[in-house]
Order: structure tokens, then C-alpha cells, then sequence
């Protein structure tokens, strides 16, 4: 089989990860090939959501393990394809010259076992790093069950690791990847955030000191193909940063790429659920929500009408109207509308004035819907009544209204 036609199969084969980042490193060019500082890397994204500015594939698609929901079960008849290292090699190099890429994301499926796949992966980096000099982006794949040294040799060489977490929960392995098991995903995440964590620890008494995953480590899990809520996955994402210092987690929705009685039937993936989930995500990164504020039991999910924000202050009515002159940051943020550079604006403006509807407009205030969960010197504009249901709306019209449609990469 030539190159071309291994491109082909294993680029392919790996679409369905998402978690396809290219951020928070900053290894500059010393005097190879590349740049993996902040202005050295591009995004582009494919109509279906695919990042296409890194070379993105995966080692091989053989693999020993038969989880239901992949296409490249070992069970599922397929065409099959693996690179050497020094294809992946070549590839990422002649990309590069060419312009097309900025960075290699590199997977793979398990062949043989799990020290084989993570001793050719490291091979592979070993080859870029110290015989091309390539000095870009390397997102890479760890291999559960691998090793640790294997994945510190590697760590070393790359500006980003990942694990993927697979599934929401321990029951959805058992059911749908009973060859994989929890501890072995969570052994080599808790492997490389100690190490991190040791890394800059050192490199702050020694500057020369070799940087370990750089970029930090993430992780995806498949939203829909098992029936966890909302709440149990936002849960298990709080979890994650909390106890791994993740810098990201992604979800990707279900694709029913197989067909078997354990997987559920779907007209199509749940891709409005993944956008709550991201915007979730979000929040409890940024915004100062914990899961538990979002969700609960007896609200287990998202209303997909709303965003998650919308859908908390909806619920949360007793905090709200916000007088925007006296509320401090935090409060701020949990106003429908506002994001972090809205409430900074209206910090730093009030302290010259107390400020009204107009004054917000000025300094870039969008009060769609905002406008409903504010008061300005004291008086409300949302509407005749402050209640649930007229909110509920009155934000759900305006909601409807909007039209989302992906920018295509060709005319």
C-alpha cells in the first residue's frame, strides 16, 4: 500500500476525534523547521467542525479492542492501514513546507498492545524533534495502559498529551468498551499532571530545565451513545479539571457509525446537546458556576432552547434584576448577555457615572437579553411583568429567530 493511499484510510478514520487543539504552547523556532508559539498557529474548520490546520491522523486503525460505538473495532470489516514512523514523519515535514499545516495530532488505535502503539508513537515524535528539527505543534495521544515511562520519554517531546475518557460513566464501559476500564484511563492522566505540575516546579529554579507537555492535557468523551444526563457529565467535567488540571474537555456527539442492539438509535447526532455542553463548559471555567448550580436532579438537562446561563437565571429569578450601577463582577457575569469583557467595560465605566440603558449601547453593551435580568439607576425594561413565563417567552422568540449556519470552507 503507498503513502497516498494510508493518507487517505487514517486521516479518515480519524474525524471523529475531536479534540483536536492547538493552543497554550509556546516552543519557538531554534533553528529547525515550525513555530508553536501563539502567532504560529492557524485554526481552520471543516463544515462538519473538523480543525484542518494541523495534519491530523491517526498511526493505525488496527486495533485489539472492540468497543461497540468505533468504526475501527476490531470486529468491523474495514480497510486497514499503518504508518511507519518515519512516514508520519515525512508527511508532517512536506506538509508543513507546503503550507498546509502548523502542527501534527497524532492518534491511534491500539495495535498489538498498548507499549508497542506508545513505543511507535514516541518514535515517531523522536524522529521530528531531534532529526528534523521540527519545532511546531505535536498534540499526541497517550496510550492507557502504557508504560509511564513510555509517556514521560514522550511528554518530553510534545507540546500537548490527551487521554480520552471515552464514556460519562463506568456502567457505559462496561457496556459498550468492556476491554477498557476507568483506572486505566485515569492512571495515565494522574501520570502526566504530576509530572506537569513537577515540570514547572523545576523549570522555575533551572530556565534550561526540558519542558513536559507544555500545553497542558484534555480529554473527550462521546455525549448520547449512553444515557447519562447532562448533570452526571457536567459533574464528571468538573471533576476532571478540578482533580487533573485539564485544559480542556471535548465532547463529541453520537455518531451511529455501527450498527448493534447496545447502541441507541438516532435520526441524528446530538449536536445541540454538545453546543449546551461546550457553553457549559464554559461557564465553569470561566464564569464561576459549579455544576451543581447548573444542573440537578430534578433538572438533570439542559433546556435546549436556551443556553445554559438563560437557563440558570430562568431558575434562579430571586436573584434577578440586577441593578447594573451596584452589583458587583461576579454577579455580573451571571446576567444572560453579559460576558467578561461586558462586565469589565460597565465596572470601569460606572465609576465615572451612574449609568442607564443608553450608556450601556455606548461602550458595547448587547442587551437582547440582558435587558430582561437588569435595572439601570433603578428602573426595569424588560417588559410589563417580571415573571418565568413571560420571560421565558419573550427569550425563546428572540432565540428562535436566530439562524446559525456553518461559514463553508468552498463556494
Amino acid at each position: 500500500m503507498d503513502l497516498k493511499q494510508k493518507l487517505d484510510i487514517l486521516a479518515d478514520a480519524a474525524k471523529y476525534d475531536v479534540s483536536c487543539s492547538s493552543s497554550g504552547s509556546t516552543r519557538s523556532n531554534r533553528g529547525g523547521v515550525g513555530n508553536a508559539a501563539v502567532s504560529g498557529i492557524c485554526h481552520s474548520w471543516s463544515d462538519d467542525g473538523r480543525c484542518v490546520s494541523l495534519l491530523k491522523i491517526l498511526f493505525t486503525n488496527y486495533c485489539i479492542y472492540d468497543c461497540v460505538y468505533c468504526i475501527n473495532r476490531a470486529s468491523n470489516d474495514v480497510q486497514r492501514a499503518t504508518f511507519t514512523p518515519e512516514e508520519v514523519a515525512k508527511l508532517t515535514i512536506s506538509f508543513y513546507r507546503r503550507n498546509y499545516i502548523e502542527g501534527l495530532f497524532l492518534s491511534s488505535a491500539i495495535i498489538k498492545n498498548p507499549d508497542y502503539t506508545m513505543e511507535k508513537l514516541l518514535q515517531t515524535v523522536h524522529l521530528l524533534r531531534n532529526v528534523h528539527n521540527f519545532n511546531g505543534y505535536i498534540h499526541l495521544k497517550a496510550i492507557p495502559g502504557a508504560d509511564p515511562r513510555l509517556i514521560y520519554r514522550t511528554g518530553l517531546l510534545v507540546d500537548r498529551m490527551s487521554v480520552n475518557i471515552e464514556l460519562p460513566s463506568s456502567e457505559g464501559l462496561k457496556k459498550l468498551a468492556p476491554q477498557k476500564d476507568k483506572q486505566s484511563i485515569l492512571k495515565p492522566m494522574g501520570f502526566i499532571r504530576t509530572h506537569i505540575q513537577g515540570n514547572q516546579e523545576e523549570r522555575k529554579m533551572f530556565r534550561q530545565a526540558p519542558t513536559f507537555v507544555p500545553a497542558g492535557q484534555s480529554t473527550q468523551l462521546i455525549v448520547g451513545a449512553t444515557p447519562e444526563p447532562d448533570f452526571q457529565v457536567l459533574r464528571l467535567t468538573e471533576s476532571l479539571y478540578n482533580n487533573f488540571s485539564l485544559k480542556r474537555v471535548y465532547y463529541s456527539a453520537y455518531v451511529p457509525v455501527n450498527t448493534s442492539s447496545l447502541l441507541p438509535v438516532v435520526a441524528q447526532p446530538p449536536l445541540l446537546r454538545e453546543h449546551r455542553l461546550y457553553q457549559a463548559d464554559w461557564l465553569l471555567r470561566f464564569y464561576g458556576f459549579s455544576a451543581n448550580e447548573l444542573l440537578n436532579e430534578r433538572h438533570p438537562n439542559f433546556d435546549l432552547d436556551f443556553d445554559p446561563k438563560e437557563d440558570w437565571a430562568l431558575r434562579n429569578l430571586y436573584h434577578f434584576p440586577v441593578e447594573i450601577n451596584k452589583a458587583d463582577y461576579e454577579m455580573l457575569l451571571r446576567v444572560p448577555g453579559l460576558g467578561i469583557k461586558s462586565a469589565l467595560k460597565i465596572i470601569s465605566a460606572r465609576r465615572e457615572t451612574a449609568l442607564d440603558f443608553d450608556d450601556l449601547k455606548k461602550i458595547g453593551v448587547i442587551l437582547k437579553r440582558a435587558i430582561y435580568f437588569i435595572t439601570c439607576k433603578g428602573k426595569y425594561y424588560g417588559g410589563l411583568v417580571f415573571n418565568e413565563e413571560f420571560m421565558r417567552q419573550r427569550l425563546g422568540q428572540s432565540n428562535r429567530q436566530l439562524k446559525w449556519q456553518q461559514l463553508p470552507l468552498f463556494d
